[in-house]
């Protein structure tokens, strides 16, 4: 069992140059974007970092983790200097760029969408390309209510590549998943929370607040239930109802008996709160 001492050692911060990852709570992770002056674009450092923070957040035993940005955007998307500038890191070509830039950056973004913990976005500013569609791979998205999201590719004759073009015609539906796409589009708050883009909408002040408000929710929720029932969303989308249905009882047997179950079964018995173990021992800093 974790002790108080180990607590307070994960209150401190993992500090990269692109990101931070603190924990203002002994389970809940943080990763904020700290390249405020290149509106945190995807350069290869934080794709990197934000690739070792999920890991970090996952080990440290969060059962949520909230992404979020310094300055004026939450992420402006591609850095497009190595579309302009050949970097040895990646070299010339669109196939280098293809698979030794872009990759890194849907990959990332994959992982995002199946970590076993709920990932909510505080978009603290500017969400477009590759920040759209990094909050897309987010399970929640908070707002504040004086910026812009979208996938606005088409204005730069390109189109968002790493799962944004698919996740927004699931989210918001055809028709105004094209209207968006298609106008290179910079949605405003109220129109993507009237659409089911966003989950909420908030005062600059008020947005990491509500954010981490979310994120407390989940301390009474078993996460293992969470993990599974998240796993049990993102596969029905693309199957039949029958097949839904049976991932729905695969992932329900993977539950009944272990020791959450008979926790929260016992507490509901009991009349209090349930006492849930992390998904992993939480690691000491």
């Amino acid at each position: 069992m974790p002790t108080a001492d180990d607590a307070k050692a994960k209150l401190k911060a993992e500090t990269g140059k692109a990101l931070t990852l603190t924990w203002p709570q002994p389970d809940i992770a943080l990763v904020t974007m700290v390249r405020e002056r290149e509106m945190n674009t995807l350069s290869l450092e934080l794709i990197s970092e934000l690739d070792e923070a999920l890991t970090a957040s996952v080990a440290g035993g969060a059962r949520v983790l909230v992404v979020t940005g310094q300055g004026r955007a939450f992420c402006a998307g591609a850095h497009l200097r190595y579309f302009t500038e050949t970097d040895p890191r990646i070299g010339a070509g669109s196939f280098a760029l293809r698979d030794r830039y872009l990759q890194k950056i849907a990959t990332v973004f994959d992982r995002i969408e199946t970590l076993p913990i709920p990932v909510i976005a505080a978009i603290n500013g500017f969400a477009l390309g590759g920040g759209c569609e990094m909050s897309l791979a987010c399970d929640f998205r908070l707002m504040v209510e004086n910026t812009k999201i979208g996938v606005p590719e088409v204005r730069i004759g390109a189109l968002a590549g790493a799962g944004g073009v698919q996740k927004l015609h699931r989210l918001v539906g055809r028709g105004k998943a094209l209207e968006w796409i298609l106008l290179g589009s910079h949605v405003t708050a109220p129109e993507a929370l009237a659409h089911g883009l966003i989950t909420s909408v908030h005062a600059t002040g008020d947005l990491l607040p509500a954010a981490m408000e979310l994120a407390g929710r989940f301390r009474l929720l078993g996460p293992h239930a969470v993990a599974q029932s998240k796993m049990a969303v993102r596969m029905c989308g693309d199957a039949d109802l029958t097949t839904a249905r049976n991932i729905g009882l695969e992932a329900l047997a993977m539950l009944i008996g272990a020791p959450e179950w008979q926790e929260g079964m016992k507490a509901f018995m009991e009349k209090r709160d349930p006492r849930f173990a992390p998904l992993l021992p939480r690691r000491a800093d």
